[in-house]
């Protein structure tokens, strides 16, 4: 690893991410943050003439089913658990005040 941790103004990344870092965080993160800018640094050496900018590895493609219509569950059925009910629809307690 490179000496890239020696750059980084960790006490200003900390502040931004609103971290209080003791010492010994601030050095391990410095470190893992270090090598985590020496990748970026070695991923930018790799030719990428005439690749397609992507957001992912692999075609998306859609595999939802068709929207088909079908009869849905009767009335009765839907209700027979319901605790109360009125013209056929399931009454529940008042969770808003009127103003």
């Amino acid at each position: 690893m490179s000496n890239r941790s020696a750059e980084i103004d960790i006490d200003y990344v900390a502040n931004l991410a609103r971290l209080a870092l003791t010492d010994e965080e601030k050095a391990r993160y410095a470190e893992q943050l270090g090598g985590v800018l020496d990748y970026f640094a070695k991923l930018s050496t790799v030719d990428v003439e005439g690749v397609k900018p992507s957001a992912h590895a692999f075609d998306l493609e859609n595999v939802w089913q068709a929207d088909v219509v079908k009869p849905g569950l009767p009335t009765e059925s839907a209700l027979q658990n319901a605790p109360a009910q009125r013209d056929n629809q399931v009454v529940v307690p008042k969770v808003v005040d009127d103003a």
